[in-house]
């Protein structure tokens, strides 16, 4: 148990306050919640590479991979049906992003976070069990909504539980989860590949069950939060929680501004009509467009696609999905790197260099296959050349692990105020699965006509989005999410949004409107 005040920089007050093994105890557990999101992102690629699931759900797609050596390596998995398995998750997290707000609002986020494990798991059953398509995507259908309700309320449980001094790293503990879920996902499909009687595919899929478990078992345990039981009418059961957490009894600073943004909160009857007001112009804009760049630098390319791609490059069979266990440890590994560095350098530094990395790398990939393969999709990569392309894509996959991944999450949770934070995650968390099923639908099909020009396609997007980060996204490093009108008001662009009477010595005491 580490002691110590934790004291937020000159925009802001002071608390005082432990990092307590309780709260870090419990940001551990909700974290999981990105389990069953890491584990979907990376179980689909895997099975879809395996010839005994296209045999039984795609026969033309697999037809097309073994039999047409004259095709273009671009094209052989060209299917919008077998993309629709892949991304129709994404389309019903998208519509339960939406439920789940109201949800995480009113009966609080650990009841958000219990209703999409319960749901996760019915999905989970009927993929394993599928005979057919239709099974598979109506399983597909309901894992979406799990991970909607999840990816709703579990960064917000996690910024609201931290401390202002570590909000970083614990938040990104949800994105740690989501990279182990890719890994094991990874790890999974290449054990099941090996299985001769053509069933591994049932196993990985059926294994999604495993993280559901462990989130619903976690969020029975997990207590709410202060704001989270301040907003439900228990102002005697917040301070004794927020004291819990804390580690000290002299909460009373911390909890003060928690009952003003409480009351603020309330006489908001419509936070969706109320996030359109232009003093929330900062928080609309960064919870739209933080998502939409974080899908536009293609990571869900390698996310759901990884053994397609690698084989589309020229691996074999085992190569492909041994190269996507590769990609996915440098993920774990990188996103700890953000875990040690966001609340020491801060979110804009990582931000930016991350970009500049996977526009380096993105380049450089193209360049490489159009070598090789040139537009008409015919040849192959010597063991050098697929190794260095193997080689660049890991440096992509590190870049966005250690910047756009965590920070894409991070940022968006921790910017709103009170009033409107269900609603402003709400849109991060659908503009994020609406951008993922517009990748996950139409990215073999982008393949087949770009070809090499794909990964220069992702490249002009990092381009923007990082020139967007350096104009446009204030410092918000150690700042307590109570007191972040402070940044706003102090930034260049977006100050002329901030109404005076939003930041009163110091302090977020905003003057709200219905």
């Amino acid at each position: 148990m580490a002691g110590g005040a934790f004291v937020a920089p000159s925009t802001g007050g002071s608390y005082e306050g432990r990092v307590t093994t309780f709260v870090i105890i419990t940001c551990l557990v909700a974290a999981m919640g990105g389990l069953i999101f890491g584990y979907d992102i990376g179980i689909s690629g895997g099975v879809t590479s395996m010839d005994s699931f296209l045999k039984k759900f795609f026969p033309s797609v697999y037809q097309k991979e073994k039999e047409d050596h004259h095709e273009s390596m671009y094209c052989k998995f060209d299917s919008h049906l077998l993309q629709l398995f892949t991304s129709s998750l994404y389309l019903s997290a998208l519509v339960a992003s939406f439920f789940s707000s109201t949800v995480t609002r009113l009966f609080g986020r650990k009841i958000s976070m219990l209703s999409g494990g319960l749901v996760f798991l019915v999905g989970a059953i009927l993929n394993g069990a599928a005979t057919n398509v239709a099974m598979l995507i109506i399983g597909r259908l309901l894992l979406g909504v799990g991970i909607g309700f999840a990816n709703q309320s579990v960064p917000i449980y996690l910024s609201e539980m931290a401390p202002a001094k570590i909000r970083g790293a614990l938040n990104i503990g949800f994105q740690m989860a989501i990279t182990i879920g890719i890994l094991a996902a990874n790890l999974i499909n290449y054990g099941t590949s090996k299985i001769k009687e053509g069933y591994g595919w049932r196993i990985s899929l059926a294994v999604a069950a495993v993280p559901a478990i462990m989130m619903i078992v976690g969020s029975f345990f997990l207590p709410d939060t202060p704001n989270s039981i301040l907003e439900r009418g228990h102002p005697e059961k917040a301070m004794k929680m927020l004291q819990k957490i804390r580690g000290t009894n002299n909460v009373e600073a911390e909890f003060q501004d928690l009952v003003a943004a409480n009351d603020n909160a309330k006489k908001v009857e419509h936070p969706w009509k109320n996030i359109l007001q232009p003093r929330y112009r900062p928080q609309l804009v960064i919870c739209i467009l933080i998502p939409f760049f974080q899908q536009l630098t293609g990571i869900n390319v390698i996310n759901f696609y990884a053994p397609i791609l690698f084989k589309t490059l020229g691996f074999g069979d085992d190569a492909s999905l041994m190269s996507a266990v590769i990609t996915g440890i440098v993920n774990v590994v990188c996103t700890a790197v953000s875990i040690y560095s966001a609340d020491r350098f801060g979110r804009r530094i990582l931000f930016l260099e991350g970009g500049i990395q996977m526009i380096i790398c993105q380049i450089l990939v193209a360049v490489m296959v159009a070598i090789n393969f040139g537009t008409n999709g015919v040849g192959n990569m010597s063991g050098g050349t697929a190794n260095f392309v193997l080689f660049l894509i890991c440096g992509y996959v590190a870049a966005f692990a250690w910047s756009w991944g965590p920070m894409g999450w991070l940022v968006p949770s921790e910017i709103c105020p009170l009033e409107i934070r269900s609603a402003g995650q709400a849109i991060n968390v659908s503009v994020n699965m609406f951008f993922t099923f517009l990748i996950g639908q139409f990215f073999l099909t982008m393949l087949c006509h770009l070809k090499f020009g794909l990964f220069l396609f992702f490249a002009a997007f990092c381009v923007v989005m990082t020139i967007f980060i350096y104009l446009f996204l204030p410092e918000t490093k150690n700042v307590p999410i109570e007191e972040m009108n402070t940044v706003w008001k102090a930034h260049w662009f977006w100050g002329k949004y901030i109404p005076d009477n939003a930041v009163i010595g110091g302090q977020n005491l905003r003057e709200v409107t219905a």
